[in-house]
């Protein structure tokens, strides 16, 4: 796959947050060793606009956000819909929060392009075919903990950089550009499913999505659980597809979270059910509530899944926020 310059895309967006902190109401900071620190909701309370900058740098600057109303059930709801036309790009290679930054003392997720350029996540880049030879790089972090010089040092090493060649942006869950951030994910959940099943997500021309905005939770604990909900039983994703019909129509099928025997109840129940593990959690639960697959080819449309209003009302308003 040709080098699309992700982590120069969104080192241009981290340089925007950093020029307009003030209106962004975000905060920067260069370590002892070099690496630029954005806090986007830490000590800060970032926002609305910064949590759309947070979107797009997670996607390596190639996926487009904004915010829309949404008509679920009847209602209008605030919402995030993201599109891409380099959907394994931008979601898989970028995206993801599939690369773990667990020295000493500290741990996060750890999403942005940076992931593309220090390919720890093997595995998964040698099915992605996907090679970032960048000069500097991005990594966006969900957490209330900032990068110390030694978690740089630990991540500069990993991607082959300098210190200070990374650039950090950090946003809890529970705060505005975090929720924007993580409910930005409904194409790139649907991929990661697509590839849990053993569906080469190479194949997948575009993408376009839709999930409602939560409120801002009063713990990261309650905001992974709104976050979760809003993409599980209010995420619709719509894919262009070089695949054959029947293909298409036997994986829309697998794909809404709705087939997990974890689905039908808010996240953070689930959550509390499995002691707050992750890794007892059914995989195949996390990916959007209703999707649409159409045929780069044929241009049929196959279809499954759908919105579920009252898991939404549950979560996001009855007194769990």
């Amino acid at each position: 796959m040709a080098d699309l310059g992700m982590n120069e895309r969104a080192w241009r967006l981290v340089q925007r947050l950093v020029d307009a902190a003030a209106e962004l109401r975000v905060a920067s900071r260069t370590l002892e060793g070099g690496a630029l620190i954005v806090d986007a909701g830490v000590e800060v309370p970032g926002g609305l606009a910064a949590g759309r900058l947070l979107a797009r740098i997670c996607m390596g600057g190639l996926g487009h956000v904004s915010y829309v109303t949404l008509d679920l059930g009847g209602e209008n709801w605030p919402g995030v819909q993201v599109w891409t036309d380099h959907p394994h790009a931008s979601c898989m290679a970028s995206q993801y929060a599939g690369w773990a930054i667990n020295p000493e003392g500290f741990f996060a997720m750890g999403s942005g392009p940076l992931r593309a350029k220090a390919r720890v996540e093997r595995e998964l880049f040698d099915k992605l075919e996907c090679r970032e030879d960048a000069a500097r790089g991005v990594l966006v972090l969900e957490g209330r903990a900032l990068p110390s010089d030694a978690v740089a040092s630990w991540v500069a090493g990993k991607a082959g950089l300098s210190m200070a060649a990374i650039a950090f942006v950090v946003a809890p869950t529970a705060s505005l550009a975090g929720a924007v951030q993580i409910v930005a994910r409904s194409i790139e959940t649907g991929l990661h499913k697509m590839d849990a099943v053993g569906f080469d997500v190479r194949r997948v021309v575009s993408g376009i999505g839709t999930a409602p905005l939560p409120p801002v939770a009063r713990s990261d604990l309650r905001a992974i659980g709104l976050t979760n909900d809003c993409i599980l039983y209010g995420g619709q994703a719509r894919y262009v597809v070089h695949a054959a019909d029947d293909e298409l129509e036997a994986l829309a099928l697998r794909l809404p979270s709705s087939t997990s025997p974890d689905y039908g109840v808010p996240f953070y129940d689930t959550f509390k059910r499995y002691n707050h593990d992750f890794y007892k959690i059914d995989p195949l639960l996390f990916s959007p509530a209703e999707v649409w697959l159409t045929s780069a080819s044929t241009g049929r449309t196959f279809h499954a899944g759908h919105v579920n209003v009252d898991v939404l009302r549950a979560s996001l308003f009855d007194g769990l926020s």
